[in-house]
């Protein structure tokens, strides 16, 4: 182990703060990682409620050769469950156990739009391909978390003949890099069929992204005791190798000219380099360029103008409840993590020309009106449902299971909501929505069995984790990404015009997710270890 009197600043403990402090510190240097909120980990957060656990943020991880490979170079001994997805639309649902489930998507496709037969045939031939490149993309372990120099066999084995393809599907991937609605829309005119499969995704997600996520389901896993277990593992790694971890502490000024921070309550941290992982608007308006060169101030300013003029991504709405009813009752319609579109008719300009006419027009609207829109929205949508106790039976009391339910909302327009007054209103009335669309479609009867319920919104997330509009996969692709977009270059993705600062996370590359704040923590940490 390395011993340097280094002292390193790492503001954020979500999975890309946390990583960086576990390599950090296990490297010998002098580590503070400090977050706002009492918890670290940031939206990866599970929570106990009447004696359901629930997960807060992600319902499960997507592995991508980083996550596990992650866990062993630290040493990390944290059990990873199998995590078995199935989609359903109306009244058939199928378990997607291996990627041969795509042609019985096929069917069920043609089954629901016998009139686009042909269309279907070019989504899935597009879907076949995107797979084969998600495949390779995933394919091995990451390189960046194994040690080439030790590891022959995965360096002659693995790394050298899988690198040639993994050029190859870069290179088709960046022919795949535009908006999915975009490629879908090329592939079939029938927009309900459209609709169905790209309202799973946030809006203008890449189409290889997308349209290969049929591998991306197999790759699924969820950790022991539910996803808090994750960063719950990296704070004690941190800990145990000596790095120091201050929650319930906001930092509210960054001073790169006298390499120091400081927090709302005073207090002045000194660093040699610093680490952002948290809300990157945060940054630029709380760092100060007094004392930095002319230039430099010119380039921190222009990138501020341009943060500041972006916005995040789509946000979630959840409903959480405990249900009076044993978990096998659930699993016989589906598994623990199902993707459920209850209408054929998808969701149109529901989520699109009306959803901007609610929001622009919001003050001029009746109450009546936002809510017959509401009840519309909830009908046609996609749920995604997380059962835990089907994964793990501890996580629910004996004979009762606890369900997540969740479906993408926009910030703005809950906010709206909050500042007319009736946020809770709002609330229980989507809950009430929602329930009755699964109670009469996939569950028959869910409402009367429930017997706790809780719900989180957007305004939720951004007062939890303070995300820009309550984002939680980063920047909106609907008004450009400030942000590195091509895998070939994330290892750049960290740099920021602020002399002394990295930054890591959801923010720093884009499409955003576990792995992605995962390897952006683990190339800051890198770069200051070999003294970028």
């Amino acid at each position: 182990m390395k011993t340097t009197a280094r002292r390193v600043l790492i503001v954020g403990a979500g999975m890309s703060g946390l990583t960086a402090a576990a390599y950090l510190s296990r490297e010998g240097y002098d580590v503070q990682l400090v977050e706002k909120n009492r918890e670290v980990g940031g939206l990866v957060q599970s929570f106990e409620r009447d004696g359901f656990v629930f997960d807060a943020g992600p319902r499960s991880i997507l592995n991508a050769g980083i996550v596990g490979p992650m866990l062993r170079q630290l040493g990390i001994d944290l059990e990873l469950l199998p995590n078995v997805v199935s989609l359903g639309i109306e009244d058939e649902v199928i378990r997607v156990a291996s990627r041969g489930q795509l042609e019985d998507y096929r069917r069920l496709l043609e089954r629901l739009y016998p009139e686009s037969v042909a269309d279907i045939g070019a989504i899935i031939a597009t879907m076949k391909t995107a797979i084969e490149h998600m495949a390779v993309l995933y394919g091995i372990d990451n390189p960046n978390f194994k040690d080439l120099r030790r590891d022959r066999r995965y360096l002659l084995g693995e790394l050298l003949p899988w690198f040639p393809k993994f050029v190859r599907s870069i290179f088709k991937i960046s022919r795949m890099s535009g908006p999915m609605e975009d490629s879908l829309a090329k592939l079939s005119g029938n927009r309900s069929l459209v609709d169905v499969i790209d309202q799973h995704f946030f809006k203008m997600t890449p189409s290889f992204f997308a349209l290969g996520y049929f591998h991306v389901y197999l790759d699924y896993r969820y950790p022991r005791n539910g996803t808090g277990a994750l960063p719950e593992s990296l704070r004690r790694k941190i800990i145990e190798h000596g790095g120091t971890i201050r929650t319930e502490t906001e930092i509210t000024e960054v001073l790169p000219a006298e390499n120091t921070a400081r927090d709302a309550r005073g207090n002045v941290y000194r660093y040699d380099r610093l680490i952002w992982c948290a809300d990157l608007k945060t940054l630029y308006r709380r760092v100060h360029t007094d004392g930095l060169d002319p230039q430099v101030r010119v380039k921190i300013g222009e990138r501020k103008d341009l943060l500041l003029a972006k916005r995040g991504g789509e946000s979630v709405f959840s409903l959480f409840i405990g249900v009076e009813e044993a978990p096998e009752a659930f699993g016989s319609r589906g598994s623990e993590h199902v993707f459920y579109t209850p209408s054929r008719k998808g969701l149109g300009e529901t989520h699109r020309g009306e959803l901007r006419r609610i929001v622009e027009d919001f003050d001029g609207l009746s109450k009546e009106e936002v809510l017959r829109w509401l009840d519309a929205f909830c009908e046609l949508n996609t749920y995604e449902i997380s059962i835990p106790a089907l994964r793990q039976s501890s996580l629910a009391p004996p004979g009762k299971t606890g369900l997540i339910i969740s479906l993408l909302l926009e910030y703005d327009l809950i906010k709206k909501v909050r500042d007319a007054g009736w946020y809770e209103e709002f609330k229980d009335r989507a809950g009430d929505r929602m329930l009755a669309v699964l109670s009469r479609t996939l569950y028959p009867g869910l409402k009367d069995k429930v017997i706790s319920r809780s719900a989180s919104t957007p305004i939720t997330i951004f007062e939890r984790v303070a995300s820009s509009g309550g984002a939680i996969v980063g920047w909106s692709r609907e008004a450009g990404v400030p942000a590195v977009t091509d895998l070939r270059k994330i290892a750049t993705s960290v740099r920021t015009p602020v002399p002394g600062v990295l930054q890591a996370g959801q923010w720093a590359f884009s499409p955003a997710g576990i792995p992605t704040a995962i390897l952006t923590g683990f190339l800051a940490a890198k770069r200051i270890i070999k003294g970028r």
